[in-house]
């Protein structure tokens, strides 16, 4: 969707929120045996306001317990405010993951502008296996309470003023000062500028690059054609699908809005990243959704009857939980010493040979698996039916029986190679708790994965 009526919108399915995204952001280049010193969420959308969105995240992703993790939340701009923070001290490594996922009123015009979205960097010292990208030459941040939209914590949607206010009165100003102020501490000229990121509609981003003469730097236009303007993760998001472009040597300025402003210039080293995992943005991903009512459906901003076997209690036990939260987070199972039989979930005895004690932990999060078997559903209750479950062979023997996600109807067989994501296993409405899981979902031929 557009104001002209052409281009697309990306949107989380039923099962994914921010924190889901964040963990897929984070799986493509965070590696759980060298764990970062910190990872930082940011997020306007967290589900949770008193539980550690970060802490459940880095359990996702199986860091090491001692990996401080922080919520950055209250503000668009919060991944490039820690993004200049981080950089001016250098110390350690560390993760920025940058996810939201706000919803738009029905019939707005924040629906025809807003899309879904999760990016990621690692900061810190170069070696052998993290090769330097890029490094910053300079930055600048400044305070303003400009409010130019808002969201009140018991509220779901944006309050949105007039955008050409918003443009005159509370950016090209202010944003033209930070941008010449970087450019002088780095004793750069805006004619040496290669890509610019700004997190605007293109329209704004073209009044900010005349007025700084930033009219040669290339823009990620792209990404509101085909994603949207995704409130924190869209400075990140630029910001990644520039370096996964440029060449060594060019220079790229980074901008972050949100009652204030950051202003950073990046000076990019090499291209040559090991199988372009962490820049790897997956614009033509996903499945079109064509149908508007369904859509509402799927984001819950109708409200729909989902029958009587809808009525159930999802209440989770937290103790049981509690005991097994690491294996079920991070989806570890375990492997054999003796026999080498991978199972999940962990147990004192071997399935296979039937020995005790023998079983070391292995992530299963990152193995792919295939169908040994599957039911479509179409009487029990799910979001986007049929609800469709079975069991998937991982190799090493093990065989879990799963939810799956993703799959259209008819389009699970037996044989199918799948891969695992992390998603929302279910809600529990009458306690307002979110449980989470991995689901199988399809490794399509087109490349269209789930």
């Amino acid at each position: 969707m557009s104001l002209s009526g052409r281009g697309q919108r990306s949107f989380a399915h039923w099962d994914e929120d921010s924190l889901t995204m964040a963990v897929e952001a984070g799986r493509q280049f965070v590696n759980p045996d060298a764990s970062p010193d910190t990872l930082q969420l940011a997020s306007t959308s967290l589900p949770f306001a008193d539980r550690s969105n970060s802490g459940l995240v880095g359990e996702a992703l199986n860091l090491d317990s001692s990996c401080r993790t922080f919520d950055l939340a209250g503000s668009r701009r919060s991944a490039t405010t820690w993004l200049a923070q981080c950089l001016s001290e250098a110390n350690g490594t560390h993760v920025l993951l940058a996810s939201d996922c706000v919803d738009a009123k029905p019939g707005s015009e924040s629906e025809m502008l807003l899309g879904h979205a999760a990016a990621g960097l690692m900061l810190g010292p170069a070696d052998d296996k993290r090769p330097l990208i890029a490094h910053c030459l300079a930055s600048r941040s400044m305070h303003e309470d400009f409010v130019d939209q808002y969201r009140m914590t018991d509220q779901r949607f944006d309050y949105r003023l007039e955008s050409r206010w918003i443009r005159d009165a509370g950016t090209r100003k202010q944003l033209g000062s930070l941008i010449r102020e970087v450019l002088k501490e780095a004793d750069k000229a805006a004619p040496d500028i290669d890509f610019l990121v700004v997190p605007a509609s293109d329209s704004i981003c073209k009044t900010i690059a005349r007025d700084n003469a930033l009219e040669k730097a290339e823009r990620p236009s792209v990404l509101e054609q085909k994603v949207g303007l995704c409130a924190a993760a869209q400075s990140t998001l630029g910001l990644c699908w520039v370096l996964g472009r440029a060449q060594p040597g060019q220079l790229v300025l980074v901008a972050g809005l949100g009652q204030g402003m950051d202003v950073l210039l990046f000076q990019v080293e090499r291209t040559d990243q090991p199988a372009g995992q962490s820049m790897n943005i997956q614009l033509d991903a996903g499945e079109l959704e064509e149908n508007y009512c369904r859509y509402l459906g799927l984001r819950g901003l109708v409200s729909i009857d989902g029958g009587i076997r809808a009525e159930r209690d999802n209440r989770t036990a937290q103790s049981a939980h509690y005991r097994r939260h690491r294996d079920l987070t991070g989806f570890v199972g375990g492997r054999c010493k003796e026999c080498g039989q991978l199972q999940y979930p962990r147990t004192e005895v071997c399935v296979e040979c039937r020995k005790a004690g023998t079983q070391v932990p292995e992530r299963m999060a990152q193995s792919q698996g295939t169908i040994n078997s599957y039911t479509e559903d179409w009487l029990a209750y799910t979001a986007r039916p049929p609800l469709i479950f079975g069991s998937v062979h991982f190799e090493g023997g093990a065989n879990v029986t799963m939810e799956f996600g993703d799959f259209l109807a008819d389009e699970a067989q037996v044989g199918m190679n799948v891969k695992m994501a992390f998603r929302i296993k279910d809600v529990d409405n009458t306690r307002h708790f979110r449980r989470y899981f991995w689901k199988p979902v399809p490794v399509r031929p087109d490349g269209k994965d789930g």
